[in-house]
């Protein structure tokens, strides 16, 4: 276990202590359910940009082989072993 200290003003870290807000319990679980909340915010960002970009042009098998070539070719020419 970690424990970690935090700086509050006074009355709210009085009015957070009666409200039996500091527990540890009770800020183990806000603390997870904003690391989960945050994760998902996460995620449907990087759906929204995934979605906004656009989809490449289908290849033909044809022109997959010869990208392939092409790649191997200059790899040689980079690296002769």
């Amino acid at each position: 276990m970690t424990t970690v200290q935090i700086t509050l003003p006074d009355q709210l870290a009085q009015e957070a202590q009666q409200a039996g807000l500091l527990s540890s319990e009770l800020l183990e679980k806000w603390l997870r359910e904003q690391l989960r909340t945050q994760r998902m915010d996460q995620l449907f960002s990087a759906m929204d940009r995934m979605n906004a970009v656009e989809d490449p042009a289908i290849m033909s098998p044809e022109a997959v082989a010869a990208e392939i070539a092409a790649m191997r070719a200059e790899r040689r020419a980079h690296n002769p072993s």
